[in-house]
């Protein structure tokens, strides 16, 4: 506002030169004594492009075909503000009462371009602060003291404003139309904007109370509201031109993509839920160094309400930190439930995981840390309880850190990363205690054969830009420990007992296996599962990428075939949506039978050998029975021989 003040300014030095000037000099000449004035005042050249006329009566005024105001010498924008013409008013009457009194000032089609750059520079900042220039004349400097001055209409049309801060993106509206009604110059001024930055216009609209100390810098009461895309965005408080905002903030939209594409920017595409309407009330403090405060947040996203507050830097790249709270918070409508991903479609169960690109280019928007605490996560695959996480994002790099996470009738600890920062990468470490595995298994892969209750832990690694991609990469290990369970759909004792391999449920007493992952497929070969009257080991794999299973268990009844134990594997084969459970008596017969085979085998030997040794009239049950038959062929051929000659 104070380079505002300064244009300002050198219309009224137009004025008064005019008004003052004992010798009623040329317009021109008046023109130049102005500029001069003005970049006396400022430190920028001025320069007026076109011609200069004036009126006398009843109103005093000024008109000029072109304007030019340079910008800062570091700047590489061209002039500051640029306009094809201008007028002011002044009441004479008010003159002659040692008051200047604005009764309009027009601009048609201006420019006005302002820049700042990080290390705190601003095109607007003046080389002098005072802003007090004298106005000189051939006779000599007017030195009294300086007359009150305010505007009671301002108004511009068709203007080009253009904000380019150093590391964000350039800011520019066309089309601009403002006013400006001032009645008293110790009262508030009504401002009131409309702009089309995006084709559908923006009307703001602002009461800012004793606006003749606000555009001096001084803090003053401020009432504003911007209106766009069938949304409002409404402050009540203070502020002062040197960028310093205090108030309650108010913010109604009941469509955020229409709000935001209103002002020109992107359209975020939320969820219904996340986003997508939001009504938010928060304290607000805004600083002159860009530091934004949020005290006493409640915002209603429509499924879902948040509290809490936050502290930014709008410096470059947002810096966050916040505290957020909620009651039950609906995460279904983004995970979209029933296994597919955020920004991907729905796949049925055992059709595979969607193949969508996952758009993750959400982690280089913010850098910082959101606290949240919230009765209840549905996630829509899964659902947390009580929970207690940390967000931290870093330069793409996004860790969830699980604090306390009350999950299936235990608890979870842990962390999750997101990693966008050379290609998207997801890997975490779990950590959980007491879990229904049943629910767990169900939500995960819709198998429902185990129950009982486990302590895990993994860890796993995965990489793609898709769903897809991700789960076919992963790799990781873990381990999981049950105690009392059931797997339901066979009964392994009745199987055991009488080979029936029909429907129903085994009950075991402890559970427990390691696993390992690589390319999407897990691999476990130590299952252990423990009965009353049975033990089941276990071995095979599970194509987390692929969603399949080929997995063998081997129940052995303990107290069965004199202590030795009979054994019937199982095996458990085919799509996750339509697994095949059947024994496998190829290797049952393998198993049971390998030690009968051995010893009718041995016996079928033993009765070859008697029968040979009787043959060959062996008694020395240690003469080998190769060398006896030998023997024996020898015998009969010396005698065939010897019969030859008889």
């Amino acid at each position: 506002m104070k380079w505002i003040a300064r244009l300002i300014g050198f219309f009224v030095v137009l004025v008064l030169v005019a008004g003052v000037s004992p010798l009623f000099l040329p317009a021109d000449r008046i023109a130049r004594l102005a500029t001069d004035q003005m970049r006396n005042a400022t430190g920028r050249d001025v320069r007026i492009t076109g011609d200069v006329s004036m009126t006398l009566w009843p109103v005093l005024g000024v008109s000029v075909g072109g304007l030019e105001v340079d910008n800062a010498d570091w700047s590489e924008q061209g002039p500051m503000l640029t306009a094809e013409n201008a007028a002011i008013g002044v009441d004479v009457m008010a003159l002659l009462n040692r008051e200047i009194r604005i009764t309009n000032i027009e601009a048609t089609r201006p420019t006005i371009r302002l820049e700042s750059r990080a290390d705190g520079r601003a095109s607007w900042v003046f080389t002098d602060a005072s802003g007090a220039a004298q106005i000189e004349t051939e006779v000599a400097p007017d030195t009294r003291t300086p007359q009150a001055v305010w505007i009671e209409n301002l108004s511009v049309s068709d203007a080009t404003l253009i904000y380019d801060a150093e590391g964000s993106d350039l800011v520019s509206f066309a089309n601009v139309d403002l006013t400006l009604t001032w009645p008293e110059r110790l009262g508030a001024a009504e401002l009131a904007a409309t702009l089309s930055p995006a084709r559908a216009d923006v009307d703001v609209r602002a009461t800012i109370g004793g606006f003749a100390g606000f555009i001096t810098g001084q803090v003053q009461s401020v009432t504003a509201t911007v209106t766009a895309g069938g949304g409002s965005l409404a402050l009540v408080g203070r502020g002062s031109t040197a960028g310093d905002v205090a108030g309650q903030l108010t913010l109604d939209m009941p469509n955020t993509d229409d709000f935001l594409t209103a002002l020109g920017l992107p359209a975020p595409g939320l969820p219904a839920g996340l986003g997508q309407s939001v009504d938010l009330r928060a304290d607000l403090t805004l600083t002159s160094d860009r530091r934004l405060s949020l005290r006493d947040v409640v915002a209603d996203l429509g499924a879902n309400a948040v509290a809490g507050a936050a502290d930014i830097s709008l410096n470059g790249t947002p810096e966050v930190n916040a505290q957020l709270s909620a009651g039950a918070l609906d995460l279904s409508v983004a995970t979209k439930a029933g296994g597919a991903s955020i920004g991907g479609s729905a796949a049925p169960a055992g059709s595979g995981w969607p193949t969508d690109v996952l758009d993750a280019s959400g982690l280089a928007s913010f850098n910082g840390q959101i606290a949240l605490s919230a009765d209840s996560i549905d996630l829509g695959q899964f659902k947390l309880g009580q929970t207690r996480a940390l967000v931290r994002n870093d330069n793409n790099r996004m860790v969830f850190e699980l604090r306390e996470v009350a999950a299936y009738a235990g608890k979870l600890t842990g962390e999750f990363v997101m990693n966008n920062r050379s290609g998207l990468s997801v890997g975490g470490k779990l950590l959980a205690t007491g879990i229904d595995m049943q629910a767990v298994l169900r939500d995960a892969a819709q198998i429902e054969r185990l129950t009982g209750a486990a302590d895990a832990e993994m860890s796993f690694l995965g990489s793609g830009q898709s769903v897809d991609a991700i789960m076919k990469s992963l790799s990781g290990n873990g381990k999981i420990q049950f105690g009392q369970g059931t797997i339901i759909g066979i009964d392994l004792d009745r199987l055991m007992r009488s080979g029936a391999t029909g429907a129903g449920t085994t009950v075991f007493d402890s559970l427990a296996a390691t696993w390992t992952i690589d390319g999407g497929v897990m691999r476990n070969d130590d299952l252990l599962l423990r009965l009353s009257n049975y033990e089941a080991q276990g071995a095979g794999e599970v194509g987390l990428g692929a969603q399949t299973i080929d997995y063998t268990f081997t129940p052995v009844a303990l107290r069965a075939n004199d202590g030795n134990g009979i054994a019937i594997p199982v095996r458990m084969v085919g799509p996750w949506s339509d697994i095949s459970i059947r024994p496998d008596l190829e290797a049952a017969l393998d198993l049971n039978l390998s030690a009968e085979k051995e010893r009718l085998e041995q016996q079928a030997e033993d009765a070859v050998r008697s029968k040979v040794a009787e043959e060959l009239n062996v008694t020395d049950e240690g003469q080998d029975l190769e060398e006896a038959a030998k023997d024996k062929l020898e015998d009969e051929l010396k005698k065939g021989i010897l019969k030859l000659f008889d």
